[in-house]
């Protein structure tokens, strides 16, 4: 099978050299560069990389994903989009190979979205990013999807790997004006109308986002339950912020209530417990949320669900309920999570000096 990687570029020369050497199993990579003043295509070039300069005027991230994927051959069995920030885990052509069925058009696959500093993986999802070469063209200006124009099949291959190193210097200054054009053109998708009403919850304008995530939750398409439920969250923390945990909590309730297999509902409502000091209430959230052993394969999950900071709640709050030996467990256990970290080491010998004074 002929198998081809493409990706859209601009100013990513720091990336090049790791992202070709992960992609280089690939027959042929394809890369549009959008506009790079660095050396991003000079670089690509020495490496073998086919690279076409192209300046999308307006901006969107579906032309230039389209635009992209003309530079395929047609003869291509398999489209691979990537982005230079993205490495495979090596063997992965063959692993394609292996499964590809005659009847396949579409492939899902594992994505470390985020990863810690010893490379495990935070936050993991499939993403279905490896297609066939005809039949498909990327939608809206911004969290572009790949849509299949007829009768697709898909299939799971969580055995091959892509990992997400990101550049934490780039700027996201489009995205808002993108997702407030693409809600513009389709009011009735649901993805991006989530996607609008978080975009304004992290640019701070709280009412606008409680106004949009609320229209999220009354789209007919909004069925997903994991994503409904974090708009509920979202509503929540906007309340939150504007200075009515009153409100916040309802709407953390209900997003339990949504979707009760997730974290992070119970963990967003102990940190507003914590915040006002109702400690009952913080272990007694926190026990619920680490209850839940299963890690769903979603974008949905927040990292504070799955790190350090339930046990770092629960040993604050059970310390001062006073049960310094149930204080002492859960800082060890915070500490087994993030042992590097200096505040959960002082508080560990804090509990541990008051443990010892009481028993």
């Amino acid at each position: 099978m002929k198998i081809c990687v493409y990706a859209i570029a601009k100013n990513e020369s720091k990336f090049v050299n790791r992202w070709v050497n992960s992609m280089k199993e690939a027959d042929e990579i394809y890369v549009l560069d959008t506009g790079s003043t660095d050396n991003t295509i000079a670089k690509l070039k020495e490496l073998g990389v086919k690279v076409t300069q192209k300046e999308i005027k307006p901006w969107r991230f579906d032309t230039a994903r389209n635009e992209s994927l003309k530079l395929v051959p047609e003869d291509a069995d398999i489209c691979v989009c990537t982005d230079l920030d993205e490495v495979f885990q090596k063997g992965w052509r063959k692993t394609l190979e292996d499964f590809w069925q005659k009847d396949t058009t579409r492939v899902a696959y594992n994505y470390n979205w985020a990863l810690d500093e010893e490379d495990h993986p935070i936050v993991s999802y499939y993403i279905e990013k490896i297609h066939t070469r005809k039949d498909y063209i990327w939608t809206h200006p911004v969290h572009e999807v790949l849509t299949c124009k007829t009768k697709e099949t898909l299939q799971t291959i969580p055995s091959i790997t892509l990992n997400h190193y990101p550049d934490r210097e780039k700027s996201r200054s489009s995205y808002l004006p993108l997702l407030e054009l693409s809600v513009r053109e389709d009011p009735e998708d649901d993805r991006n109308m989530h996607y609008l009403g978080r975009e304004y919850m992290y640019y701070q304008e709280y009412e606008k986002a409680i106004t949009t995530l609320k229209k999220h939750l009354t789209l007919t398409k909004a069925k997903w339950k994991d994503e409904r439920a974090a708009s509920m969250r979202f509503i929540g923390r906007c309340y939150k912020n504007l200075g009515n945990p009153k409100e916040a909590h309802l709407w953390y309730e209900q997003a339990i209530k949504e979707a009760p297999y997730l974290r992070d509902g119970y963990t967003e409502n102990a940190l507003l417990y914590y915040e006002e000091e109702n400690y009952q209430k913080v272990e007694e959230y926190c026990l619920k949320a680490l209850r839940i052993r299963t890690h769903q394969k979603t974008y949905i999950n927040e990292v504070f669900s799955w790190n350090e900071t339930l046990y770092d709640l629960l040993a604050i709050s059970t310390y001062y309920l006073e049960k310094y030996t149930y204080a002492l467990l859960f800082a060890n256990l915070a500490l087994e999570q993030n042992p590097k970290d200096e505040r959960l080491q002082k508080n560990q010998q804090i509990i541990k000096k008051k443990e010892q004074e009481t028993s």
